[in-house]
């Protein structure tokens, strides 16, 4: 059972949070073609919708890594406590600074055709934050120190 939910957790991690910090991370860039009229917003508006999507679909990562570690034995080990407060910083990240700035940007675009360059660098700057939270703690969930693999 603890290998299935390894895996289980692995792949949802993959398949939802890599979407997310591909999206997000091409939100601003997209964001100032729009702003240019290089591009269109729809390119924008299904950025954001993939950041919404699978954000939601990525609340699972934390709870199959919670029955990992549970069917683990690890839940107390140093290195899973610092990795679910980083995953929980990361959430708040995107929950607070990047899907509302990506909102706000898309309604500017949509009403008045143009985003606020200092808006769109702020938004890379939370998104880049995100992005090194979800890496640090992959690099954790590799590395788990103490751990009895040997890694």
């Amino acid at each position: 059972m603890t290998k299935f939910l390894l895996a289980l957790h692995v792949l949802v991690a993959i398949v939802a949070v890599g979407p997310v910090t591909v999206a997000a991370s091409m939100f601003p860039p997209a964001a100032r073609r729009a702003h240019a009229r290089e591009a269109g917003v729809g390119t924008v508006r299904l950025l954001h919708r993939i950041c919404r999507v699978y954000a939601g679909i990525s609340i699972a990562v934390p709870v199959l890594g919670v029955a990992t570690g549970g069917a683990m034995g690890v839940l107390g080990d140093a290195w899973l406590s610092t990795s679910m407060a980083l995953t929980a910083a990361a959430a708040g990240v995107l929950a607070a600074f990047v899907l509302p700035r990506q909102g706000e940007l898309l309604e500017e675009l949509t009403a008045q055709g143009s985003a606020e360059h200092r808006a769109t660098a702020q938004l890379a700057m939370f998104t880049g934050i995100f992005n090194l939270l979800w890496a640090s703690v992959t690099v954790l969930m590799i590395v788990r120190p103490g751990s009895t693999t040997g890694a």
